[in-house]
């Protein structure tokens, strides 16, 4: 980390200007965070409502040469869920939504929550088991299936033996005026609405803030999802703090979305933003780096949701004399590394770029607010930064209890369990008390532990370091998978990377290997110039050991490495079928990896 990335004095009132004019914003975006919990009657509904009753010929959703206006969302979604309540959906019930990004979705979550019903928003690349656990954890009452995705549904309909009458089908097209065929033994909503009224369906009790919004899915310890439980409330936060203290649209701006909106960067941070402002959310099937500037120009976008690796794969497209003519002024998402911040934002002329820290999960978190560099920026929740031990894999006690780190230090990142911050934990309990540490600072405290190293910046801002997971030990010494990638990124003919521990026979700890994407054919790639800068700017602990060269790497759907498979295969050549490198001790370049070379290093012959 840069010294200079450190948050000063001067620094923080050379903001203050600009910090006065958002004040208002950010008062009000604090000041509904702050009262949207407890009892206190809030819906993600309200936020429609709102937005139809004073934008109402707005344009509220667009996706390709498809519009709906706020009026006309807010009527669609009304019939939809006075639909979903004549066949059996009742106030507190779950419903599985199986669709990828379209229109059709969000209908979905807004019908369920007039009711006060709970939207299971599952992930459109999850098939089989882990599709069948995922819907398991939510206990549907009905599901509503997109025919993208029907015949996955059909995999795993015979396990779920959910009714016919609970099974309801949207055909793939702009169904709120062409409902399409349903298949046999299906129900097709669209085709159906036209009966059921237009007015906002009236309840026997309010949607309070605790009451549960939606099931946002993330990783499982044992390789299966957990479903996090999503209140109204902490949509309500994400709406205020986003919406109005950070991102700051208006009915003018356009919000360019191509991130998956079965998580809360797009489900919560954007969409919240966008209606906050009564703007309009351009919606995305699925990203396209090629397209990404030609859309975000034909929509006239004047803000766009990223992850860093989404950035990332637009800096790999080739450059264009018009990178920098575009509308967008503002983007919001998180993830964007140091290493391309500053060349991202000159190159696409991006003026603020709202970093965020937060998890489906998490209780707590920070927003660049100021629009700082390379930082997740502020917060006002209480919390904490503390010491670990990687050895230990546990965070370090003295006297009974924990250790915060001094400014510019790294440690795990804690979050304190309040009224105004509560955990609200998994669908399983056993899972959510395992997050929860208790007698932290004080006898009978508890916080949320986030599994994430963070730098303490200073002045209540912090620096994203590492998932735990993602940070190995090596000859004694701590190895940071985001440092390495930083240096690898950097170097000409490298596109992605990303880097990880792997054991080697009769040795401590793992050795650091990298799986790397070249713009070029191995051939015409210097290993000896790569590997004399990386022991150049990496401590000799940090540079791996091994090189994979893939020509895709695998991603999650908001374009995270799936680490565990390549952690698996390691450099095993029977597992992996990708060329293999490795810098056998003494030497001054990596070289390809034969059956030999393996058996030797398992055989103990070179001493690393």
């Amino acid at each position: 980390m840069s010294h200079a990335d450190l948050i000063t004095l001067p620094r923080l009132l050379s903001r203050l200007p600009r910090l006065l004019v958002d004040l208002p914003g950010i008062v009000k975006g604090l000041h509904i965070g702050n009262r949207s919990r407890g009892a206190y009657p809030v819906s993600l509904a309200s936020c429609i409502e709102t937005a139809a009753r004073d934008n109402p010929n707005g344009a509220a959703l667009i996706q390709d040469d498809e519009q709906l206006s706020y009026a006309e969302l807010e009527r669609w979604t009304n019939q939809l869920a006075h639909y979903l309540r004549a066949h059996g959906l009742r106030q507190g019930d779950s419903v599985a939504l199986m669709f990828e990004n379209r229109f059709e979705l969000l209908a979905g979550v807004i019908a369920c929550a007039k009711l006060g019903a709970v939207s299971a928003l599952l992930n459109s690349s999850q098939r089989g088991r882990v599709l069948a656990h995922s819907i398991k954890l939510a206990e549907p009452r009905m599901v509503l299936v997109g025919e993208e995705l029907f015949a996955a549904f059909g995999e795993v309909a015979d396990e779920l033996a959910l009714p016919a009458e609970a099974c309801h089908y949207f055909a793939d097209r702009p169904t709120w005026r062409d409902p399409g065929e349903a298949p046999a033994g299906w129900n097709n909503p669209a085709a159906e609405l036209h009966d059921y009224p237009v007015n906002a369906p009236l309840l026997e009790r309010a949607v309070r803030a605790d009451d549960p919004c939606f099931f946002i899915y993330t990783s499982g310890t044992t390789g299966l999802p957990k479903a996090v439980v999503f209140n109204h409330g902490r949509f309500m936060k994400g709406y205020g703090a986003f919406g109005f203290a950070a991102v700051r649209l208006d009915r003018t701006d356009r919000m360019y979305v191509s991130l998956p909106f079965y998580h809360g960067t797009a489900m919560v941070v954007c969409w919240g933003s966008v209606l906050a402002g009564q703007a309009a959310l351009i919606m995305v099937r699925k990203f396209s780096a090629s397209r990404f500037w030609d859309e975000v120009q034909r929509h006239q976008a004047t803000a766009f949701g990223y992850v860093g690796e989404l950035c990332r794969y637009l800096l790999d497209q080739p450059q264009r004399p018009t990178d920098a003519d575009n509308p967008i002024r503002v983007m919001v998402g998180n993830g964007l590394r140091p290493s391309i911040w500053q060349t991202f934002k000159q190159r696409f002329a991006v003026e603020r770029v709202v970093e965020l820290y937060a998890s489906s999960e998490g209780n707590i978190g920070f927003t660049n607010l100021l629009n700082l560099d390379n930082t997740v920026g502020f917060s006002p929740y209480p919390y904490a930064i503390v010491r670990y031990d990687q050895e230990r894999e546990a965070p370090l006690r003295e006297n009974g209890h924990l250790q915060r780190v001094a400014k510019g230090e790294v440690g795990l990142l804690l979050g304190k369990i309040t009224e105004k911050t509560p955990f609200h934990g998994y669908t399983d309990a056993r899972d959510t008390e395992r997050c929860i540490l208790r007698d932290v600072f004080e006898p009978g405290d508890a916080w949320f532990n986030t599994g994430d190293l963070m730098r303490d910046m200073g002045f209540r801002h912090a620096q994203f370091v590492d998932r735990l997971g993602d940070t190995f030990r090596w000859k004694g010494e701590n190895v940071s998978t985001t440092q390495v990638e930083a240096v690898l990124d950097a170097v000409a003919q490298i596109s992605e990377t990303v880097v990880y521990g792997v054991e080697i026979a009769n040795t401590n700890g793992r050795a650091g290997m990298a799986c790397i994407r070249l713009a070029c054919a191995p051939q015409d790639f210097d290993f000896h110039a790569l590997l004399a800068h990386l022991r150049q700017e990496l401590p000799a602990y940090a540079v791996p050991l091994f090189l994979r060269l893939s020509a895709q790497l695998e991603t999650t759907g908001t374009f995270k490495h799936k680490k565990a498979p390549l952690k698996e295969q390691a450099y095993d050549l029977d597992r992996c079928h990708d060329p293999l490198y490795a810098w056998l001790p003494g030497s001054d370049c990596y070289v390809p990896l034969t059956r030999e070379l393996q058996a030797a290093i398992a055989a103990g012959t070179y001493r690393y």
